[in-house]
């Protein structure tokens, strides 16, 4: 298979980025303090969707999978809660909102509040065991909330 001369992306960088997120994500399951990134996720995501970049999307994806394999969650569950955020809740808060400090704190309580409020729902309904909330999630919460003003 042949790359297209207009096409000149690099190949090996994003697959370096998956490999820091696997130790950083290693990591971050034995020291509680180190945020899991999954408003950065959502983000990476979101854009990716918006760009059409397959390739973002299933590097994103196989992230949000090492994500639910290390915090024990179901299996996809982050993939659908995120497009499902993509395309029905995050348009709403765009089209509402004018500041964009606004619209990126969204972006992060969404991610953490909804995606458990997500997890919830689907224990409830197939009668599984709810996920708990701690008080790292504020702590996550406002970290990510820079890390994402960044981006």
């Amino acid at each position: 298979m042949q790359r297209s001369i207009s096409d000149q992306k690099p190949i090996i960088v994003p697959f370096l980025y998956i490999v820091l997120y696997i130790l950083y994500s290693s990591l971050g399951t034995i020291y509680p303090f180190l945020p899991p990134l999954l408003s950065v996720l959502f983000v990476l995501f979101s854009r990716a969707l918006d760009r059409g970049d397959t390739l973002a999307v299933m590097l994103i994806s196989f992230c949000l999978l090492v994500f639910e394999a290390n915090y024990g969650y179901l299996l996809f569950s982050s993939i659908i809660y995120f497009y499902l955020q993509h395309k029905f809740i995050m348009p709403k808060i765009v089209q509402n909102f004018s500041c964009n400090s606004c619209i990126k704190i969204s972006y992060v309580l969404f991610s953490y509040l909804g995606y458990f409020a997500f997890l919830t729902l689907i224990a409830n309904i197939f009668l599984l065991e709810t996920p708990e909330l701690n008080y790292y999630i504020i702590y996550y919460i406002v970290i990510e909330f820079f890390i994402v003003s960044i981006l």
